[in-house]
């Protein structure tokens, strides 16, 4: 630790004097100052006031003369501000030293927050009839960069993903190939899920609107897939793996990998959901209803809104019955029924594997998957339904065991649905995959490659296609990813091409490209930097800065692993980008007046360049050296 060190020594400093004084205990903040307010500030003598009969100002004055920092020399003094802050100010010197040299840790950054307390983060579950498009591709992302945030905060992350293949959606593309006639295999080499979302899925629904003895047929070849028995339940495993397949390449393709998939059939054939129900039968979580509209129900009660059927008159389970064991599962309050296979190995060199009910297992002994918290990213159409979840599961565990990580959705602007072929009359697109108005996350990923290779290829001419290849992957994926998380959760993101890849502004080229500018300036320096010494010369303003910038690391991972928030990170890594920005603009390394103060300077732009990628790291997007 570094700010975040220094500021909870403040704080223990400022309690100290208070308690020296005799004052009742106040919740004050410490934390980083805006500019004109030191280093530091603190709000002490505000909460004070009412109970001292005395204005700020004057508090703040008095309890400036208290404090000593002989056991602290990162910290200069403290002064009264006229407005009543305390404002503490860094001794640089010192300060510097400290900073760099802990940004060269292997773990910068790294907080235990959670020692080692294990934590199920569950994300993606996209239905596995179609191929994922951009906005299944916000849950991927915000899944993927919690749990890396989480394991940097020192938590036991269990990722997975959950595979529904026994609904409505899978026996919509089994209807297309058994009654509509589709081939199982796509023309003109296809990739499989693309083939299945944008021709089969889209034409069998359309179907529906005029044929409805088809869409009786939905329903009787539903009840056949649930049944593992029989053929058309066979091949429903036999399509749906070869889309979850094709879809597990792209979430690679984007950084993205797992612990386990969990299919929803095994869990409706382990027998879990008999077993909870039984539990919320006996704690009395549930109720029977013998009269009234929901007569001959089992209804979850709830407190100022209807009440929720769990399960229906003639026997039949809802479909919260669904996620009401497998939320059970995830958090250990029932036996573990499944054993483990390997499905495959990932491209991190990860083993990926999946629900097994039978009794052979890949695995000597169980995985244990489960945790003592559970978080589950789910967009905010589900946000009732998740609340029933959280609510009962909360009775079983303590109240936050169980969280629902929800978000809004995303569409595409209107000129990057025009230049992807497809119209909406000049508005942005909703995504549907009913109705055929999406766009594939692949064709997104591809697109914005190609965009990055092309403008790369305009302002290197010397680099080789495997350098450029590798820029253009690097770069896109980046995008892609600081677009999903750059916004709060609870806002509409309109993703536009064109804008994500302007190398200005709040974008991620924008941050890979104050990296690749840090590696040219220790590329074309004739010598390696020196860790040892001299980082007192570091005094100016800008150079300042940047230290502090960097020292603030693990202030912002404290913030994002506690609010499970990565736009804390995203804001963090375009801060770092902007403040280093301004360094290059007005320091200019390579020209330094002494050797002494180039070695210092470049210790900087190494301090900085780890931190960057570190920050980035989190973000699971990568720093190239050249753009």
């Amino acid at each position: 630790m570094v700010f975040l060190e220094l500021l909870e020594n403040i704080r223990k400093k400022t309690d100290k004097i208070l308690d020296s004084q005799d004052l009742e205990p106040v919740s004050f903040s410490v934390e980083s100052a805006k500019p004109g307010f030191g280093d530091i500030t603190c709000n002490v003598s505000f909460l004070l006031s009412k109970q001292l009969k005395k204005s700020p100002q004057d508090i703040s004055r008095e309890l400036s003369d208290l404090y000593n920092f002989d056991d602290l020399p990162e910290i200069k003094n403290v002064e009264s501000h006229p407005s009543g802050y305390l404002n503490f100010s860094i001794d640089y010197e010192k300060f510097n030293e400290i900073v760099i040299s802990s940004s060269l840790e292997e773990n910068y950054g790294a907080l235990d927050i959670g020692n080692n307390e294990k934590v199920v983060v569950e994300h993606t579950s996209v239905n596995p009839n179609k191929a994922l498009h951009v906005g299944h591709i916000r849950n991927v992302i915000l899944g993927d960069i919690v749990s890396r945030i989480l394991r940097k905060g020192n938590f036991n992350v269990n990722v997975l993903n959950y595979v529904d293949d026994s609904g409505l959606q899978v026996a919509d593309i089994i209807v297309g190939f058994t009654e509509l006639g589709f081939s199982q295999e796509p023309p003109n080499n296809e990739k499989f899920d693309h083939y299945c979302g944008d021709t089969v899925y889209v034409k069998t629904t359309e179907k529906y609107e005029t044929d409805k003895k088809l869409e009786e047929k939905r329903h009787e070849i539903l009840k056949q897939i649930e049944d593992s028995s029989s053929e058309i339940s066979k091949m429903a495993q036999t399509i749906t793996r070869r889309v979850l397949d094709e879809q597990l390449k792209t979430v690679w393709n984007l950084g993205v990998f797992y612990d386990c998939l969990n299919f929803e059939s095994q869990i409706i054939h382990s027998k879990l959901w008999e077993k909870i129900f039984e539990k919320l039968k006996s704690d009395n979580q549930i109720k029977f209803e013998e009269s009234g509209d929901n007569a001959g129900c089992w209804v979850i009660p709830a407190e100022g809104e209807d009440d929720k059927i769990l399960v229906r008159s003639n026997g039949v389970a809802t479909y919260i019955a669904k996620d009401i064991p497998y939320a059970a599962w995830k958090l250990g309050l029932v036996d573990d029924p499944f054993s483990y296979k390997i499905h495959s190995t990932q491209k991190n060199s990860q083993i990926l594997y999946e629900t097994n009910l039978d009794e052979i297992s890949d695995h000597n002994d169980k995985l244990h998957l489960s945790g003592n918290k559970v978080i589950t990213v789910i967009d905010n159409r589900q946000i009732r339904l998740q609340k029933i979840v959280s609510g009962l599961m909360a009775k079983f565990k303590e109240e936050g065991a169980y969280t629902h990580l929800g978000y809004e959705s995303v569409t595409l602007s209107s000129d990057t649905v025009t230049s992807l072929g497809l119209s909406t009359e000049g508005e942005s697109a909703q995504m549907s995959g009913r109705k055929g108005l999406y766009v594939n996350a692949d064709t997104v990923l591809e697109n914005l490659t190609k965009r990055v290779y092309d403008e790369s290829k305009s302002r290197n001419e010397d680099l080789s296609e495997n350098e450029l290849n590798k820029i253009a992957k690097t770069v896109a994926v980046g995008t892609i990813r600081y677009e999903m998380i750059k916004p709060d959760l609870d806002k509409i993101i309109t993703f536009d091409l064109k804008n994500s890849l302007r190398l200005e502004g709040d974008t991620c080229s924008y941050i890979q490209y104050s990296y690749a500018r840090a590696s040219r300036i220790l590329e074309k320096a004739e010598t390696k930097p020196n860790f040892d010494s001299g980082f007192e010369l570091l005094s100016s303003e800008y150079e300042k800065n940047l230290v502090k910038k960097i020292a603030m690391f693990d202030v912002q991972i404290n913030d994002s692993v506690k609010n499970l928030s990565p736009k804390v990170i995203a804001k963090y890594s375009y801060d770092l980008a902007v403040t280093f920005s301004s360094f290059y603009e007005h320091v200019k390394v390579l020209k330094s007046e002494t050797p002494e103060l180039l070695n210092a300077r470049l210790c900087l732009v190494v301090s900085f360049q780890n931190t960057l990628k570190s920050s980035l790291g989190l973000l699971g997007i990568d720093a190239p050296e050249k753009m």
